[in-house]
């Protein structure tokens, strides 16, 4: 017998679980401030972050998927995304269910070796110390949690990833690209549909406790094999690739606030960024998705939606 599952958010990440559990016969409820979410989910408007909204909303839930955001923005995260997460933890545990997030790497403070599960996470200030901040609010917490970390996202509906809808749109109308820091150096990029695979087989793994996983994830590429993937799949010229410099980023965010984000996070395309997933694959036994396969199915997606 299928059991409810409820998905909160429906970006890229909760649009992709809800798809992924509908496709396997299961009852979803997706909640949304809006009411949207994919066809054949029981759709739900409802403010997470509001505890009155949200009352009622995960009962009956075998696992919640928590997957709504704020914009990319520090005052944002630090305005919002403590406190929809306390309300979403205070709500699951009324309901007697368990909580799994996607999570970020910002928070890891050691990036110049290759991320695992134990890697030390002591970011204090900006988006890093956001996150490492909600981290510790899970684990403190008694509603049995788990958090699956990804790296950079690639994929269908991963629109506002690097190698997202900046670069495809450039790619396939052949156009110059400008990437942001090295587009030579070592990247590991998350494939949507592999981290909403990860999510769900920790939660059908059982939930106690907390824990932290890391999403099957393939072996790190560059922004100019990505660029060129795509390029020869889509049958156009290869790209001719510029950089954003870092500085360049700092001077713009002085009255572009997304260019001030992004440069605080420039360091990640400059040097070496690598999620190692090997441990958390091999005890949920999941495989990463192949990259040319990764590419193929990206373009397909980008072409039928355009």
């Amino acid at each position: 017998m299928s059991q409810t599952y409820t998905v909160i958010g429906a970006g890229p990440v909760g649009r992709t679980i809800a798809e992924q559990l509908l496709a396997r016969g299961e009852k979803v409820r997706v909640l949304t401030r809006s009411g949207s979410g994919p066809r054949g989910a029981e759709r739900v408007a409802v403010d997470a972050g509001d505890p009155v909204a949200l009352r009622g909303q995960l009962d009956g839930s075998a696992t919640v998927f928590h997957c709504a955001h704020a914009p990319y923005d520090v005052r944002a995260w630090e305005r919002e995304l403590p406190r929809t997460e306390a309300a979403v933890l205070e709500e699951a545990g009324r309901a007697a269910t368990g909580v799994v997030f996607p999570e970020s790497l910002y928070s890891y403070s050691r990036t110049d070796k290759a991320m695992t599960e134990t890697s030390e996470r002591a970011v204090s200030t900006g988006k890093g110390g956001v996150r490492a901040r909600l981290l510790l609010a899970r684990a403190a917490h008694s509603t049995p949690t788990a958090s699956v970390v990804a790296s950079d996202f690639i994929g269908p509906y991963a629109l506002a990833s690097h190698v997202g809808e900046r670069m495809l749109s450039a790619v396939l109308a052949e156009r110059m690209l400008r990437v942001v820091g090295s587009p030579d150096q070592a990247h590991s990029f998350t494939y949507v549909p592999d981290l909403a695979a990860t999510m769900i087989a920790v939660a059908d793994r059982g939930l106690d406790g907390d824990r932290l996983w890391h999403a099957a994830t393939g072996a790190p590429v560059t922004q100019r094999e990505v660029a060129r993937g795509y390029a020869r799949l889509a049958g156009v010229r290869e790209p001719r690739i510029g950089r954003l410099p870092t500085a360049l980023l700092r001077v713009l965010g002085v009255g572009v606030p997304m260019m001030r984000e992004l440069a605080e996070v420039a360091h990640q395309f400059e040097r070496p960024f690598v999620l190692d997933s090997a441990v958390s694959q091999a005890e949920l036994g999941l495989v990463s998705t192949p990259f040319d396969q990764v590419l193929a199915e990206t373009v397909a997606w980008w072409r039928s939606r355009t």
